[in-house]
């Protein structure tokens, strides 16, 4: 059984700011993602590494664009879903919303976590993203015990 109803559609683009939303993942993004990958590894690993291994140190852009393919690929089949947070022109990855499944045995029905490159922590866009992401898990999509912040376990 689908964590998702089989008739569900994901959204394909979500307003966050006056300047700013979310849409999904593609590989064609691999240049925006690299720079805001790499740019805050450090954080990144520290939400994701245990979990994820990832972003791993020496990510190439080949991996990175492989990777972005595969989060593709996964939300067509609805097996998970990464969104792109970008400004208005699509020329700045401002960050990443997950939206996972969990394990059967786990009490919660997805694993939902995001994060925006290190110069937009503190700033207006990350308060709008951690203000909107659970007001839109809540609303938007068919889940009934989500939980919100890193994750716990490994991605498939």
């Amino acid at each position: 059984m689908s964590w998702l109803p089989e008739d569900w559609a994901h959204p394909l683009r979500v307003p966050l700011t006056a300047t700013s939303h979310l849409r999904p993942i593609r590989a064609a993004d691999v240049d925006l993602d690299m720079l805001a990958v790499m740019g805050s590894r450090e954080r990144l690993w520290s939400l994701y590494g245990e979990a994820w291994g990832w972003p791993p140190a020496t990510m190439t852009r080949a991996q990175d664009e492989e990777d972005l393919q595969r989060h593709a690929d996964e939300m067509v089949t609805h097996d998970s879903f990464n969104y792109a947070v970008l400004d208005d022109a699509e020329t700045v990855l401002i960050g990443c919303v997950y939206i996972d499944p969990t394990t059967p045995d786990d009490e919660a029905d997805a694993e939902i976590s995001w994060w925006v490159r290190d110069e937009y922590v503190g700033r207006e866009v990350e308060a709008a993203l951690d203000a909107f992401v659970p007001r839109w898990i809540e609303t938007d999509w068919p889940l009934r015990r989500p939980r919100f912040g890193p994750p716990s376990g490994s991605r498939g």
